[in-house]
């Protein structure tokens, strides 16, 4: 017997001796919806629960569905929506952005308009995305924030899903971004048995180091009175020159570069030649690019971080890294907030500082959490083996999660799982050009993960080529293939360039 029958044999066997489990066998959609509250969940194994309100519920645009609220022990508030019509027998699990910290069942909608049972959770605290204050000193919330509390959101919500339908589903899906990026990455490498299929975008699996290149982005552009260095037009201008310079490398100038690795841009090119110009960076300025573009390094100029902003990136460099005269750039204090309360094991004081950081011996001092939320482990044997795939994706213009933060697990993957060809049996790695963080950007950035990973998992059909579109306004501008990691696409110089079918997979040298 394979282990998904064990699991579901499991599962069986506590839904049979579960007080009131007969509720799921009877009754009208309204009955069995409502008796979930009334249903014991506490004794699920590894995941105690409590159900605080279970009712139907109607929102505009989309199907009817038994929402159910509540929380797993100790802390972790989720929410679950099950349609009560056309259940497509899957479920749906998706992640969170930012430090979490709220139940956004919002972002579930496609799945549930898809016919899927769809969950989320806090993550198992109250904040903002910004705010990590919920982490001082305490030890259980960074554990379900690092890797607890969306292995406990499945496992509780499936039993749930069970209990309502009379059966568990067929398959099921986790999707993310950003934090939930790594939330998907930590699933398949720590508990295999979850998902039988994982859409996993920018992740930030190196949580640790992560940090100190957004910081350190953040503090290259202020002066000793803490202003700005860099400002806006100044970061339009750089933007415009870098596209001028490395837009055509594919073949096709429309203002996207296929890849940032290969713009060997120099700021040093529009540094001022005298005093006065307008169209020109000043030393200074150009000092801060080059230090955004090299990233976080100590003081023998080891690098402290993998990869660093990419050239095509700049514009959005606005608002995180460079702020204005009265607002300081928004990712200082969004890290500040990180290193005063989850990145050391003893957290410092909230007046910590910034400015104080220690380049050389702080990374060092992370060690001790970087098993709480890393998500690096290349060692994917248990999820490729339970016939587990894994899609992952990165927009090349990323700010928020540098991009080569993916190209670097992708790589020692393949080198820890034998090879490329025994790796993209598994998972596959696309790399979106001109697309920003999750999605946005002048790239062909709305692509529709979840559809390619359904083909895969259920159909044996592996994703060779993803289709993206670029939206504006609710019209398609253009289309563009995006293809496993390591090919790229090139126009073929026929054809109408807008139109994904005159592109061509290369494999770059």
């Amino acid at each position: 017997m394979n282990s998904k029958r064990l699991k579901y044999l499991g599962l069986a066997l506590w839904l049979a001796g579960t007080s009131g489990s007969a509720a799921w066998a009877q009754g009208s959609v309204e009955e069995r919806c409502g008796n979930l509250v009334r249903m014991n969940f506490a004794s699920i194994p590894d995941a105690p629960t409590h159900v605080i309100s279970a009712m139907l519920a109607q929102v505009e645009g989309l199907p009817e569905f038994c929402e159910v609220r509540g929380y797993i022990t100790p802390q972790v508030q989720f929410a679950l929506r099950m349609p009560t019509q056309n259940w497509n027998g899957k479920f749906l699990l998706t992640g969170c952005g930012g430090f979490c910290g709220s139940v956004y069942v919002e972002g579930t909608n496609d799945g549930l308009k898809r016919g899927y049972a769809v969950t989320t959770s806090d993550m198992g605290h109250q904040s903002t995305a910004l705010d990590a204050k919920w982490a001082y000193n305490n030890i259980q919330a960074e554990i379900d924030f690092g890797y607890r509390a969306t292995h406990v959101n499945a496992v509780a919500a499936k039993a749930i899903v069970a209990a309502f339908y009379g059966r568990p589903p067929r398959y099921s899906y986790y999707q993310g971004c950003s934090t939930g990026g790594r939330q998907g990455m930590v699933e398949a490498q720590r508990y295999p048995e979850d998902f039988d299929g994982i859409i996993a975008g920018a992740a930030t699996i190196y949580y640790d180091t992560s940090g100190f290149q957004l910081l350190w982005s953040a503090l290259a552009n202020l002066d000793d009175q803490d202003r700005p260095i860099l400002k806006s037009p100044q970061v339009e201008m750089l933007h415009k020159a870098v596209i001028d310079k490395c837009d055509a490398i594919d073949g096709s100038k429309d203002g996207i570069i296929e890849d940032p690795r290969n713009c060997d841009f120099d700021p040093g090119a529009i540094e001022c030649k005298g005093a006065g110009a307008s169209d020109c960076l000043t030393i200074n300025q150009v000092e801060v690019v080059r230090k955004i573009y090299q990233g976080p390094v100590n003081s023998k100029g080891e690098k402290i971080h993998v990869g660093a902003a990419m050239p095509g990136s700049e514009l959005n460099w606005l608002g995180p890294y460079i702020g204005d005269e009265n607002t300081p750039p928004r990712y200082l204090g969004f890290m500040e907030d990180k290193f005063r309360y989850m990145s050391f094991s003893e957290d410092p004081r909230p007046s910590w500082d910034s400015r104080s950081i220690n380049w050389d011996t702080d990374p060092a001092r992370l060690g001790s959490v970087r098993a709480i939320y890393s998500g690096t482990n290349p060692d994917l044997r248990k999820f490729k083996a339970r016939g587990g795939k894994l899609i992952t994706y990165h927009g090349w213009a990323d700010q928020s999660v540098i991009p080569m933060q993916s190209i670097d697990y992708y790589e020692l993957t393949v080198r820890t799982m034998g090879g490329q060809t025994s790796t993209q049996d598994f998972s596959r790695l696309f790399m979106i050009p001109g697309m920003n963080h999750c999605r946005g950007g002048v790239g062909a950035d709305a692509i529709d993960y979840l559809g390619y990973l359904e083909e895969w998992v259920e159909n044996a059909k592996p994703p060779d080529v993803m289709i993206g579109k670029h939206i504006e306004n609710g019209t398609v501008k253009f289309t563009r293939p995006h293809y496993p990691y390591p090919d790229v696409a090139r126009y073929s110089g026929q054809g109408n360039v807008n139109d994904a079918a005159n592109w061509k997979r290369v494999t770059p040298e």
